[in-house]
């Protein structure tokens, strides 16, 4: 059975690093795809990747991570509009924009995005 795990953003606004990480990779751990509302500062994002290094064993084999910003322009031409509209965004979510997804080594194989969709891939057999 594959199991998603939704977290809102305001769960873990007010967590610091540490707890943060703890908690998204507790959902991973219990070999739930977790779906994180917004994204991690780069920093928690590399010190998870480093947790995760560090916490690898014979039955937790690490993580996809996938993070996706549903505003980012993909065209290099920007208007005064849509500078303002950008920054209005950034101010007004920060990190509460886009969406993240982390899941266990064992379960998924691949994060694949582009504009139109998400794939994640899924391994076949035993966990």
């Amino acid at each position: 059975m594959l199991t998603l795990q939704f977290i809102p953003h305001h769960e873990i606004e007010k967590l610091d690093s540490e707890a943060r990480i703890n908690k998204l990779l507790d959902g991973v751990k219990n070999n739930e795809i977790v779906l994180l509302e917004g994204r991690l500062e780069s920093e928690e994002e590399t010190k998870l990747i480093e947790r995760t290094m560090e916490d690898i064993s014979p039955i937790f084999k690490g993580v996809e991570l996938c993070t996706i910003y549903p505003h980012k322009r993909r065209s290099k031409k920007l208007d005064v509009g849509n500078l303002i509209k950008s920054g209005l965004i950034k101010i007004l979510l920060g990190n509460k924009e886009g969406l993240t997804i982390i899941g266990p080594a064992t379960i998924v194989k691949e994060i694949k995005r582009d504009p139109k969709k998400i794939q994640l891939l899924i391994k076949k057999g035993k966990r």
